[in-house]
């Protein structure tokens, strides 16, 4: 499975090079250094603060913890879906570790990323949905508006799917379990049991589950003004609705490659394609890609490198007890 990731990853990577030699590198760089290092200081900044209100989102839902371990760990979980080899869910995995690490408990961490992960994905759904009804407004007859019309009818069930598993799944795999006998759910009853015991935790703090949905949609729209300052920046401004479409429709492509690392050449092509709609050149589309990902690099880098010396540290204290 990590060989099929790393040979996505690095097909992705390919298709970036192609796109930017087919549009011109020149084109693109100039497009690129327009924004200028005020204006990627200032898309950096932005971006931290909404991972650390999407740590908040997380935090909710736990607030027995520290909310520094909540924003710690969506660093981590960002850090390891966009700058490693990883498709979303193994960010996730590192993401619930570094938790675990500050003291967290295993279960308490992984429902609590298993709730959170759900809201974002149904605040997601939200947001490529008021994505829709812009591109309705502006574009009536836009071909794509069933499509994604149709996706959104999809993702939908599949996310009321999951929310229903997470109160009810549980119950039907207590009842299989008693049917096949209890041998079977001896060896399932006890990581179950904790990971059920701690979602069913989560669940009854409403204000929590409430809050932490609201600041997931509050995120995915205040993340749209990250590129809108880009291109404010470079010199070729769009309006914050056709931008708002742009981006909720991107992040849904996103969504659908979640098995490809880091949604590379995916989200190039997406770029192109959605912003030529609305006026954006192939050149200055990449270049906010690309920008994007260098915004990545500029955060994840010092964060690898703390998770790395901590991950170094624990070892060596281990070592060192044995």
């Amino acid at each position: 499975m990590r060989l099929i990731s790393i040979l996505a990853a690095i097909t992705g990577l390919g298709l970036i090079g192609m796109l930017v030699a087919y549009f011109g590198a020149d084109a693109v760089t100039r497009s690129l250094l327009a924004v200028g290092w005020v204006g990627f200081g200032a898309i950096c900044l932005i971006h931290l603060v909404l991972i650390a209100i999407m740590g908040i989102a997380w935090w909710v839902l736990i607030p027995a913890t520290s909310p520094w371990t909540s924003i710690w760990g969506r660093l981590v979980r960002d850090t390891g879906s966009e700058l490693l080899p990883l498709s979303q869910v193994g960010g996730y995995v590192l993401g619930a570790r570094a938790v675990t690490l500050t003291g967290v408990p295993a279960a308490v961490a992984a429902a609590s990323t298993i709730v959170d992960v759900s809201f974002e994905f149904i605040a997601q759904i939200t947001f490529t949905t008021l994505g829709l009804v812009w591109l309705m407004r502006l574009k009536s007859d836009a071909a794509v508006v069933m499509l994604v019309a149709s996706g959104i009818a999809v993702a939908t069930l599949l996310g009321t799917g999951l929310l229903v598993a997470q109160r009810r799944g549980f119950d039907l795999l207590d009842r299989f379990g008693a049917i096949l006998g209890r041998q079977w759910t001896d060896r399932t009853a006890a990581g179950a049991a904790a990971l059920h015991a701690a979602i069913g935790a989560i669940y009854q703090k409403r204000a929590g589950v409430y809050a932490s949905l609201v600041l997931h949609l509050g995120c995915w729209i205040a993340a749209t003004i990250e590129a809108w300052l880009a291109l404010r920046f470079a010199g070729a401004p769009l309006g914050f609705g056709p931008m708002l479409v742009i981006e909720s429709l991107l992040y849904a492509v996103r969504s659908l490659a979640f098995a490809i690392p880091n949604a590379f050449g995916v989200q190039e092509a997406a770029y192109i394609v959605l912003g030529e709609s609305f006026g954006l050149t192939p050149e200055m589309a990449l270049a906010l890609s690309l920008l994007k990902r260098a915004r990545d690099l500029a955060i994840g880098v010092p964060v690898l490198a703390a998770w790395q010396l901590l991950e170094t540290g624990r070892l060596a204290n281990r070592v060192a007890g044995q």
